[in-house]
């Protein structure tokens, strides 16, 4: 990758990027199912650092995904706007799911730049917005910026996760090659200009990175694509037998973006000893196609 497009977060100071921000809107977006443990003081440090003190972000949603624990009024009381995925497009219908989750998201949230962070970050720190947003505030030519980090599980740190590299990358290699210097191709931390990401399909699913990833490629060129080094990332940690589902929606979204015919589109999931489990890709199409979509034509 051309040097220019790979960052380390220590690069960008905060009021530095406020500077170069002018009159350009910032959302910060947290999807949440069931982060009542880690959701509030990561919305805190946004609402207090970058909102409050210096005015950096302008909005902070967090887009609570059917959950059933107290993370709506945990994000709510430190400070962050909570909107139910429930309420949102309810007349589209009402699917679970972190993409569809991100795709309303988009939907209500205004800012010209969109961040969005995992809300299961046990080590959540300011580096990780200033490190998304520098390099979109840097360079007009970048349109996605991808997050990567250092996963402190077993003695090597260099890799993702057992999806990533199990199924992720040798995808990547096999179908997607130009993507393949992408560190953490689904990494949950990660940023946009809304006048792209309202242009791209967003699947419903844990499939959605993978697919945002590709589309993105494919509608503004790999060149305008940035990876930034957000230092080590703590979180909470699946066991295998939860990886399955996970692992094959990825596939599924992959295959479907080298060549329609190659997968079918629901499918059974067969593991002795877990039983079935059904999984559709389904996906949203992109907003500026929706009626009633606020942000379209910026």
């Amino acid at each position: 990758m051309n040097g220019r497009r790979r960052f380390v977060a220590g690069e960008f100071l905060a009021d530095e990027l406020v500077e170069r921000k002018g009159a350009t809107t910032v959302s910060v977006c947290l999807p949440a199912r069931n982060e009542e443990a880690t959701v509030g003081a990561i919305a805190e440090l946004v609402r207090t650092q970058f909102m409050d003190r210096l005015g950096l972000v302008d909005e902070l949603i967090v887009m609570d995904d059917h959950s059933t624990d107290g993370t709506a009024a945990a994000a709510a009381a430190a400070g962050a706007t909570v909107v139910a995925c429930s309420d949102v497009l309810a007349h589209l219908g009402n699917q679970p799911g972190k993409g569809e989750t991100l795709w309303k998201s988009l939907f209500v949230s205004t800012g010209d730049l969109v961040v969005w962070c995992d809300s299961d970050v046990a080590n959540f720190a300011p580096h990780f917005i200033t490190g998304l947003l520098g390099p979109l505030l840097i360079d007009d030519s970048i349109s996605y910026c991808k997050g990567y980090y250092h996963r402190p599980v077993g003695a090597d740190q260099r890799g993702g996760g057992r999806t990533t590299e199990l199924v992720a990358r040798p995808l990547i290699a096999l179908l997607f090659p130009e993507l393949s210097d992408i560190v953490q191709p689904l990494a949950g931390e990660y940023a946009g200009r809304r006048e792209v990401l309202e242009r791209v399909p967003f699947v419903q699913g844990y499939g959605v990175e993978m697919g945002l990833l590709i589309d993105m490629c494919k509608l503004a060129g790999y060149s305008t694509i940035a990876q930034v080094d957000l230092g080590v990332r703590v979180h909470r940690n699946r066991p295998l037998h939860e990886l399955s589902s996970q692992a094959t929606e990825v596939m599924q979204v992959a295959l479907h973006r080298a060549d329609r015919t190659l997968v079918n589109t629901a499918i059974t999931l067969r593991r002795p000893g877990f039983g079935d489990t059904e999984i559709t890709m389904q996906e949203r199409p992109p907003l500026i196609e929706v009626p009633g979509y606020p942000g379209g034509g910026r």
